[in-house]
């Protein structure tokens, strides 16, 4: 490759790295000291360290320019080995690589410091009986014995635990500069599932072990995980009580042939928690689809950080009793197929030690694999970063303590839905967790934020779920505010941290507990809101018949769309118990939100179909909460939420006329001279001021038109460009009305003195003036400007966080019309588009499978393994960190997957949409015509006008102050469980 290019990593080559290079890589990667001269340490093991990885002696490498005896090669191979002599190594370029393939990048492990591309790596230790080993070895001994001595260094902290900042030297040399190009990944990988079945050193070499399978049928085997990743466990640990020393050298592996319901002590499945006889209070689920390493990371490393706030608690009523605190925890990753995985991502885990490469079977004895699960307990963790930290013996109470992880790897792609099944029905059944977390990959969760979600329900017995606060990840000083979409975002975000989630929570009926942060009791879930829930897993639809995913209308389908809804609604409703939900203010995560329109609108859809038809559900049926164990007291604040929820829906729906209304009004009460009133057209004159108001009104109805058609015909990706313009559109019209809103406040306030509008001679007199609009609109616009804008400043600042409300709320006002006027008429437009169905595995055909033969007396069943030396382990370990460590490439886009869609769904859309244009439409009419005067209805629309805005100025008011109520009981409330609540 040119040089001046963008560097990539070579794939992995077959060649086993020599034990020189090795120690030296492992040494300086998993030391317990950053002032340690690694290039001046002797090689051998160090019995005094128990954190230093123990290897045999090996000699130290002969003197830089000493020549190594070099086997027979072929002319290209002498030609690039003549060139690493003489310090074009970086710049060479490999015809044919190990596994033939065109070319690699500079170096596998990165840039080589210019200083040293003449230096000659010492003896190998190993043969190779590629012609290319001269090549490979001395290019890759080189390259890690050069930038051992600029390797990053451990990471700084600071006082509560996070990385102050990446060290200079890190981007310079210690670190390679990229993973594998993105369409070598996926092969690069499946190679190396293939490579690890024949043995690192042949089929010769290869030793084998016969395992017993579990009743004959479960496959389940222990593997020597690295010396490094074993010897990082620190010895208070590996020692302490109930520790199990295979829980720290050995990682399980269980390939489950089974539905996750079947995965059960009866059928010969169980998991090392329970086989250990822990109580496991809490069980934290990472879900993930395919997002990247860096997004792992962060949910990962901030989730082993809450775990260490959690043991590190010195005065724990709970905790520190009845053993150590990390052993009744338990971290569990599901992974929703092998395709969609970022194949980088299974080098963080395996650095973490709980994946290894060729152990994954497709099929045991025939049988399918459903899902590949990993266990292991570590130490060690990867930062967002590719910042590697492991346990530092001078620092004991800054380490992270050790973690029980399970990865469970799905072999197909078959939605989130079936991956909270195998949580809860296949590990939460054996392993009975008091709480169960459940948080997206990406998702940052800030300190103790783990913990004050534990707490919520351990001084609460009667929670059954609760949710912490989620907001906007906005970048190092709020550069991400910048981009308008992310800042309306983030103000939608805040402000219903602040007012929606404490009314409701008020209430007790949570509407939502987002999927990406939230909580459950386990045993409230367990039963019928369960298997409600999982009437959207499509792995059931044939077993569930007309009650599964395939039986269900269109309806119901939209519902499985916001499927976090479903299980809410379940909960509180469940017969004869009264748990509620809640929102705990203390527990904070961070989350990335979508910063394109294509991907903002892809998002909305999903949200806005879902919440609708779950809002429907949840009002017609209702009644179900008289059969609950809620007392009377919670049942009158669930009717007034029923009113609230009530109100909102209807408003939603009447709100694209609603909007239209708005501004055609607004511009007509400014723009319109009027003589008799000596009001003049503002801001463009008398004469001008109605044209261009005309000019807007017909660009408002064209690109509302426009949305349709987009709507009904194109993908946002498709169109991104138009609805960016169609964004900017309806944000400069709105930003025309804010500017006429204000005028119009200004007129109404110094055209009629104050004094002549609102009476103050009498209480009844005050209420008829202020409230009745008689002599003036002053009360009016003090209700709309209190209720409207008012109440979400103070309720900001008693919440201690109002500055959203400086930097994301005026870019939520200009915005504010196009989550009508372009998210809704998307979303309902798009009514019909629901996709279920399992993708097959094309990764997993890949896999090698496991056989079943008899034993030599021919009676138990057992599965003939390749048993790996130590040193292979190790030596493969290697090329996993420094592939965990590299920085992340450009994700290439991901192409969309083109669905097949019924006609009954796309009819069912049809009459939707046509419902919902013919009833705005008739509001508009109604409200704006005087065609209705023959049927009595009002003598003329300039009479109906004002009626229609008072009513919903007023209605507007007064949800606001229903909700400022319920934020002001959930404040009070917070401060008293803050002094009463318990650890």
């Amino acid at each position: 490759m040119a040089k001046g290019k963008a560097q990539t990593m070579m794939r992995p080559a077959r060649c086993k790295i020599y034990p020189l290079a090795r120690h030296f890589f492992l040494q300086y990667h998993f030391r317990e000291s950053d002032d340690v001269n690694v290039s001046n340490r002797s090689p051998v093991s160090n019995p005094s360290n128990p954190y230093e990885p123990d290897y045999d002696q090996l000699s130290p490498p002969p003197m830089l320019g000493a020549q190594r005896p070099v086997p027979e090669q072929n002319e290209s191979s002498r030609d690039l080995l003549h060139n690493s002599y003489h310090g074009s190594i970086g710049q060479a370029s490999f015809d044919q690589g190990s596994f033939g393939h065109n070319s690699y990048g500079v170096g596998a492990f990165g840039h080589y410091p210019p200083d040293q591309h003449g230096r000659i790596p010492g003896s190998p230790g190993y043969e190779y009986p590629e012609p290319e080993y001269d090549v490979e070895a001395s290019r890759l001994a080189e390259s890690r014995l050069s930038v051992m001595h600029r390797a990053p260094t451990m990471q700084e902290w600071d006082q509560n635990g996070e990385a102050l900042s990446v060290p200079p030297d890190f981007a310079r040399g210690g670190r390679p500069d990229s993973t594998y190009q993105e369409f070598d990944v996926d092969e690069s990988w499946m190679m190396r599932q293939q490579q690890a079945q024949v043995g690192a050193g042949g089929l010769g070499r290869s030793k084998t072990r016969k395992i017993k399978l579990v009743q004959g049928s479960v496959l389940s085997i222990d593997y020597p995980v690295p010396s490094a990743v074993k010897n990082a466990i620190e010895p208070r640990y590996r020692n302490g009580p109930g520790s199990m020393e295979e829980e720290f050298t050995k990682m399980r592996y269980t390939a489950a042939t089974c539905d996750p319901n079947d995965f059960t002590l009866r059928n010969g499945f169980n998991l090392r928690p329970r086989m250990y006889n822990r109580h496991t209070e809490l069980l934290i689920a990472i879900t993930y689809y395919n997002e990247d390493k860096v997004l792992l990371a962060r949910t990962l490393h901030h989730t082993m950080k809450n775990i260490q706030d959690i043991v590190n608690l010195k005065r724990s009523k709970f905790w520190n009793k009845g053993g150590p605190a990390w052993q009744k925890i338990v971290v569990c990753l599901v992974f929703d197929g092998i395709d969609k995985v970022d194949k980088n991502v299974f080098d963080v885990l395996a650095t973490v030690g709980i994946y290894q490469d060729g152990v994954l079977k497709k099929d045991v004895n025939g049988k399918e694999t459903v899902a590949h699960i990993f266990e292991y307990t570590s130490q060690i963790s990867v930062t967002p970063d590719q910042q590697l930290v492991r346990p530092d013996p001078d620092k004991p109470h800054r380490n992270l303590p050790p973690v029980q992880f399970i990865f469970c790897l799905k072999q197909k792609n078959s939605k989130k839905i079936n991956s909270h099944r195998w949580l809860f029905n296949a590990f939460g059944r054996i392993l009975n967790p008091e709480v169960a977390i459940l948080i997206d990959a990406g998702t940052k969760p800030g300190p103790r934020a783990l913990l004050s979600l534990w707490e919520g329900f351990y001084n609460d017995r009667d929670l059954g779920g609760a949710c912490g606060e989620i907001h906007v990840m906005l970048g190092k000083g709020g550069k991400m505010l910048l981009n308008p979409l992310v800042a309306v975002q983030n103000f939608e975000y805040k402000i219903s941290n602040v007012l929606d989630k404490p009314l409701e929570s008020a209430f007790g009926y949570v509407s939502v507990l987002p999927g990406a942060f939230s909580a459950y009791r386990f045993r409230a879930i367990m039963g019928r809101p369960l298997e409600q829930y999982f009437h959207g897993d499509h792995t059931l639809s044939k077993t569930l018949g007309k009650k599964g995913i395939d039986g269900m209308n269109i309806f119901k389908k939209n519902m499985f769309l916001a499927e976090d809804r479903i299980l809410c609604f379940e909960l509180v409703a469940k017969a004869s118990q009264k748990w509620h939900l809640s929102y705990i203010k203390a527990s904070k995560g961070e989350t990335d939100v979508p910063e394109a329109a294509a991907e903002f609108i892809g998002q909305r859809r999903r949200w806005l179909n879902g919440s609708f038809a779950m809002s429907l559900y949840s009002l017609m049926h209702f009644g179900r909460m008289y059969g609950s164990g809620h007392n009377l007291i919670r049942l009158f604040f669930l009717h007034i939420q029923f009113v609230y929820n009530l109100l909102n829906v209807l408003f939603s729906w009447f709100s694209l006329a609603a909007f239209y209304l708005t501004t055609t009004i607004i511009m007509k009460l400014v723009g319109n001279p009027q003589v008799l009133s000596e009001y003049h057209g503002w801001p463009f004159g008398d004469t001008a001021t109605p044209i261009v108001n005309v000019l807007v009104k017909y660009i408002y109805i064209a690109f509302l038109v426009l949305q349709f058609v987009l709507a009904l015909g194109n993908r946002p990706k498709g169109a991104q460009y138009t609805y960016v313009l169609s964004f900017m559109v309806f944000g400069l019209i709105q930003l025309y009305l804010l500017v006429l809103t204000g005028y119009l406040v200004y007129r109404a306030f110094t055209g009629t003195p104050i004094e002549e509008q609102i009476s103050f001679e009498s209480g009844q007199a005050f209420f008829n003036s202020f409230f009745g609009g008689d002599t003036g609109v002053a009360g009016l616009i003090i209700i709309a400007l209190i209720t409207i804008y008012g109440l979400n400043y103070i309720a900001s600042f008693l919440y201690l966080d109002p500055w959203h409300m400086f930097h994301s709320f005026p870019q939520y006002l200009v915005l504010m019309s196009t989550y009508i006027n372009i998210l809704m008429v998307y979303a309902f437009n798009n009514w019909h588009d629901v996709s279920w169905g399992t993708k097959g595995s094309d990764s997993a055909e890949a896999l090698p499978s496991a056989t079943i033969i008899k034993d030599e007396k021919g009676k138990e069943a057992v599965v003939e393994e390749i048993e790996q030396e130590q040193t292979d382990i190790d030596s493969k370990f290697e090329k996993v960190v420094w592939r965990a460590l590299a920085p992340m490439s450009e994700m290439m886009e991901e192409q969309p997957e083109k669905k097949d869609v019924e006609d009954s769904y796309k009819s069912f859309r049809t009459g939707l949409v046509i419902l919902w244009l013919l009833c705005n439409i008739v509001l508009i009419v109604f409200v704006t015509t005087d065609d209705f005067i023959t049927l009595g209805v009002s003598k003329a629309a300039d009479v109906r006008t004002p009626m229609y805005f008072r009513f919903l100025l007023y209605a507007t008011g007064v949800l606001s102050i229903v909700r400022f109520i319920g934020f002001l009981w959930f404040i009070g409330r917070t401060g008293i469980m803050c002094c009463i609540s318990r650890r």
